[in-house]
């Protein structure tokens, strides 16, 4: 029995999972990696795709250590989220703005379609001109507000 059970600290029927940048990223792998452990997930400005993510250091000052650490050979595809997309079994919701350095607002899109592809339920929440730390009052009450929502959904039986 896992340890959150016996233990009383979550109700299996209610985990979910939510991450920033790269917590997005551990959010969603975790999801590929365990699809029937989380009933949800959100996923804050995540890394998607790390062969995405090597291409977005190009040209940065982390290039090579970018490289370095991300790496070559199977392992990259089969720690990226949108190779993987078919794994994730649950409703997935991205928030992203459009400005973002860090992480380029492109890595949800194109994880967003590629759940869409494999038949999965997606939400993608724009905020157009704001970066990586999302630093508006208005977004961040609108990001916990809705986030609270989704997760409300997707465990209520």
């Amino acid at each position: 029995m896992p340890l959150y059970r016996s233990h009383g600290i979550a109700d299996p029927a209610k985990l979910t999972i939510v991450g920033w940048s790269y917590g997005g990223y551990a959010a969603l792998q975790s999801a590929v990696l365990a699809p029937d452990l989380f009933k949800a997930v959100v996923a804050i400005a995540p890394v998607t795709d790390l062969e995405t993510l090597k291409a977005e250091s190009s040209g940065w000052s982390d290039e090579a250590l970018v490289r370095h650490y991300v790496g070559v050979g199977p392992e990259v595809r089969e720690g990226s989220p949108a190779q993987n997309a078919a794994k994730i079994k649950v409703p997935v919701l991205f928030v992203h703005g459009t400005q973002d350095a860090n992480v380029g607002y492109a890595e949800s899109t194109l994880m967003a379609a590629k759940l869409k592809s494999a038949g999965g339920k997606v939400q993608l929440i724009t905020f157009t001109g704001l970066d990586h730390q999302l630093e508006d009052n208005e977004a961040r009450k609108r990001l916990l507000k809705e986030s609270d929502a989704f997760l409300r959904a997707a465990t209520t039986h």
